[in-house]
């Protein structure tokens, strides 16, 4: 089984998939989206979003990092495409699933699961462009509101010559709900395309990765918000690990706020940090109650000092 750490935008950032990666055997990770309009962006754009290029593409513990582009024209996204791999990406991933008005109101992400014809041209000029011994991935959901869609916009990457697809098993208007999982569609659409399949959305520990790989019949994972709630959930859906006890997530919260103040979003820090909160708290109650002690705080010292406190009340 493959498990792949998948983006977020400002939240799954390199200083991120630099902690998770260390702690799980994830195969692969992909990049937050890089945002193509109508020119070739500078190679600082790709450095600042992926670190991970001046290290041959990979996190330091070994994990391979593809960088995600999103946009609507095919010359320009295939331009951007082959400067990513040009500076060391070990393929190319392509958004056609982000869900955010901002995104979709230009034309953007998931608004383009409505034209699948767009979706072959953009994933055919990419593949045609890109050395062919890199992978060209896509990142779709089922559909635009219908999932009964998903099988013509899969079909569609397939034809364009992608490697593979992951398919958030959501339409677009179904946005994150639980309830409307629909794993069920993903088995449909790979009885009948030959393109590799990557499942994605609802899996949150061992027993829903074994439930999707069951109901998808496919054999690739991608987690996303589930990593976040639970930092170790790469090895538990892989190989059932023990969820991470809360004691460890403290000693990782206080690593990452040193990786954050140091690093250049330090001044962000207060802001990062609840927003990891408010994940963790799904799956510890004991990150609850920390959070209400922090949630006003907007500068990092009383904010480590509060995560120490904890740390050391817990070792007493």
């Amino acid at each position: 089984m493959r498990v792949i750490l998948g983006p977020m935008e400002g939240v799954l950032d390199h200083l991120m998939r630099e902690m998770l990666t260390e702690i799980n055997d994830y195969d692969l990770c992909v990049t937050e989206f890089v945002r193509i309009v109508d020119q070739l962006l500078p190679n600082s754009v790709f450095y600042r979003l992926c670190p991970e290029l001046h290290n041959g593409g990979k996190t330091s513990s070994g994990t391979p990092v593809r960088i995600q582009l999103l946009g609507q024209d095919p010359h320009w996204m295939a331009e951007n495409a082959c400067r990513a791999i040009e500076l060391g990406s070990p393929g190319v991933d392509i958004n056609f699933g982000c869900p955010a008005k901002s995104v979709n109101k230009n034309r953007g992400g998931a608004s383009l699961l409505k034209e699948p014809e767009l979706i072959y041209q953009i994933v055919k000029t990419i593949r045609e462009a890109v050395d062919p011994a890199k992978p060209v991935s896509a990142k779709i959901r089922l559909g635009w509101d219908d999932p009964s869609h998903g099988l013509e916009i899969t079909d569609a990457v397939a034809q364009a010559g992608a490697t593979e697809v992951t398919i958030h098993a959501r339409t677009k208007e179904d946005g994150y709900k639980a309830e409307t999982i629909k794993w069920e569609y993903i088995r449909e659409i790979k009885d009948r395309v030959a393109i590799p399949i990557i499942a994605n959305g609802e899996v949150w520990n061992h027993q829903n990765g074994e439930d999707c790989l069951n109901a998808t019949g496919v054999d690739s994972l991608m987690v996303c918000r589930g990593a976040l709630n639970l930092p170790n959930l790469g090895n538990v859906v892989k190989h059932n690990h023990q969820h991470m006890s809360w004691a460890d997530v403290l000693t990782l919260l206080l690593r990452y706020s040193e990786y954050e103040i140091k690093g250049d979003k330090g001044l962000y820090y207060p802001n990062r940090v609840k927003q990891w909160f408010a994940y963790l708290r799904h799956e510890y109650p004991q990150a609850k109650e920390l959070f209400t002690d922090i949630r006003r705080l907007n500068k990092a010292a009383p904010i480590v000092e509060i995560l120490q406190s904890a740390q050391q009340n817990l070792a007493a």
